[in-house]
């Protein structure tokens, strides 16, 4: 499965950062993936937190915006 959109929340937002919250039916490995977050790239922004839940764990996740793709990275 893809990203969607309607699994995809905004938990709060303050001076530019953002932290959002996004519930899959894929494993954590797919969803974190390189470009996964690419449908929103105009919404989020280098430094933004995800709390990622997929299929077979959750974690919590930076965002990293380059020219070709979203990217994330994980804190925990």
């Amino acid at each position: 499965m893809a990203f969607a959109n309607k699994n995809l929340s905004v938990i709060a937002y303050a001076n530019g950062f953002t932290l959002w919250h996004y519930a899959g039916n894929e494993t954590l490995e797919t969803i974190c993936a390189s470009g996964y977050f690419n449908d929103v790239k105009t919404l989020m922004n280098t430094g933004d937190i995800v709390i990622v839940n997929g299929s077979d764990h959750t974690s919590i996740v930076q965002i990293t915006l380059t020219d070709s793709a979203i990217t994330t990275s994980s804190l925990s």
